[in-house]
């Protein structure tokens, strides 16, 4: 596959943690979008947006809209005809494609992880992807053959990479433990939610995976379904993400937003729009830029639903520098809601090694 050369901008690209993968600091996901209500000619323009602006990395899920997702992608990166080495690929496996059974059509077993990921490589029209996630832990399954099964993928050159998706830090270093035990290759990156409003685990839980493993992240939703972009200020507009509630995906987040807790957070949402339009950027560009200060963060997932949103999202690049210690600390005032450091495990003083 050879076609359109990629130009990357101005975009900013991260090793992805402790891997020679570099990845854009935006990259772009179907959940919720493509797939769904996005078919056709409107995902070759969202792909091709977010192409033109720099963005070469593109996830997906084979649950995204019942595998249509991976559809969807596939059929633009054919139509589109992109350098295959110029783009970034990843999609998770856990969920199964519209099943309800809970046997061996969905987990971590040896037998889903492998026919998962072929059943995906099909929908994406692909020999291989760049990642793919473990999209929940799953307990039932013993770790060791979670860890042989996607070193299996990798060593068949059915990806490059694996990492977690919503995993403890606990079980990250398990997987870690297991793979250097075996000499084997463990995850790269969490997938986990991260934004201003979505601090706990990130900055908590995580911290001494950041600190100590070098481990990376593909954050996901950072604008908290767009409540972090000031459009439900005053109420829920038609058109929005919260309006079309696919198949109540939003219901709780609706919930919340008349609740005191949500109606607190519109109130510094509305404090940090102020804060944005004084350093010449937009809430959605703030709460973008925000998120890539974080060490743990390789690259932020974009979930826009039209082109002119990309767009907007990545003019974060132009705020990014501007968030000096200053204005973070004026952040910090405005959000109240650092977490309080806990230890969850860490080094050992006498190997070093994380415990």
């Amino acid at each position: 596959m050879s076609g359109q050369a990629f130009e990357p901008k101005n975009m900013i690209f991260r090793q992805l943690g402790n891997t020679g993968l570099r990845v854009p600091v935006f990259s772009y996901g179907g959940w919720l979008t493509v797939g769904y209500d996005q078919k056709g000619d409107i995902v070759k323009e969202l792909m091709q947006t977010a192409f033109d602006a720099g963005i070469n990395m593109f996830d997906s899920a084979e649950a995204y809209a019942s595998g249509e997702s991976e559809v969807e992608m596939g059929r633009v990166i054919k139509e589109l005809n992109w350098n295959r080495s110029d783009i970034i690929v990843t999609t998770k496996i856990f969920f199964g494609v519209g099943r309800k059974e809970r046997h061996n059509t969905r987990g971590l077993s040896r037998k889903h992880i492998v026919e998962g990921l072929n059943d995906s490589l099909k929908r994406l029209q692909l020999d291989y992807v760049d990642i793919v996630f473990a999209h929940r832990p799953d307990p039932t399954v013993p770790m060791e053959e979670t860890v042989r099964a996607f070193n299996y993928l990798i060593d068949n050159g059915k990806a490059f990479y694996w990492g977690t998706s919503e995993w403890s830090a606990m079980q990250i270093q398990q997987a870690h433990e297991i793979a250097r035990r075996l000499n084997m290759v463990g995850p790269a990156a969490e997938q986990p939610h991260y934004s201003m409003f979505h601090r706990e685990r990130f900055e908590n839980e995580y911290e001494p995976l950041w600190r100590y493993e070098n481990y990376g992240s593909t954050i996901w939703s950072p604008l908290d379904s767009g409540l972090l972009t000031g459009k439900y200020n005053n109420g829920i507009p038609e058109g929005s993400r919260y309006h079309s509630n696919l198949n109540g995906a939003m219901d709780e987040n609706v919930k919340h937003l008349t609740s005191p807790e949500g109606k607190a957070k519109i109130e510094k949402v509305k404090e940090l729009t102020a804060l944005a339009e004084k350093l010449g950027g937009s809430m959605t560009s703030l709460a973008l830029a925000w998120t890539l200060h974080h060490k743990g963060v390789s690259t932020c997932i974009l979930g826009a639903t039209k082109p002119e949103q990309i767009t907007e999202n990545v003019k974060a690049l132009d705020i990014y520098p501007k968030l000096t210690p200053d204005v973070l600390a004026e952040i910090e005032k405005i959000l109240d809601n650092k977490p309080t450091p806990t230890a969850t495990f860490g080094r050992r003083a006498d190997d070093g090694q994380l415990s």
